[in-house]
């Protein structure tokens, strides 16, 4: 297969992967008429905040670090690197860089488009 062929669906991780000092960076890499993906890169002490999607599915894939995750309902469950989480449409969720180092995680979610529906005030 050409190289041609294959632009757009091969992604570097250390490429795409970026930082914010004031908050938490959401990096998309791909984004179709159905679904998206995104890198989150959070420092010790961000977050995403809590919230869900009306009609979407959303599937992270945790890759460095930990974290806490918050499920609804006041509850959290610690996460770490090789955690699969999976919030189908209204379910809330959101998470906390615990740890005391850099926390990463994959987000695929569809069908586009994504809305975003705060669960806990800011």
């Amino acid at each position: 297969m050409s190289q041609a062929k294959l632009e757009g669906r091969i992604f570097k991780l250390d490429e795409i992967a970026q930082f914010d000092e004031a908050a938490a960076k959401k990096n998309f890499f791909y984004e179709t008429e159905r679904t998206a993906g995104a890198i989150w890169c959070l420092h010790p002490g961000q977050e995403l905040v809590e919230h869900s999607h009306k009609a979407a599915d959303d599937l992270w894939i945790c890759l460095r670090g930990k974290g806490t995750f918050y499920p609804g309902d006041d509850a959290e469950v610690e996460i770490s690197a090789g955690d699969m989480i999976i919030s189908k449409p209204g379910d809330h969720h959101g998470v906390k860089n615990t740890g005391d180092e850099p926390f990463m995680f994959i987000g695929v979610a569809g069908p586009n488009p994504l809305d975003f529906i705060p669960n806990k005030p800011q």
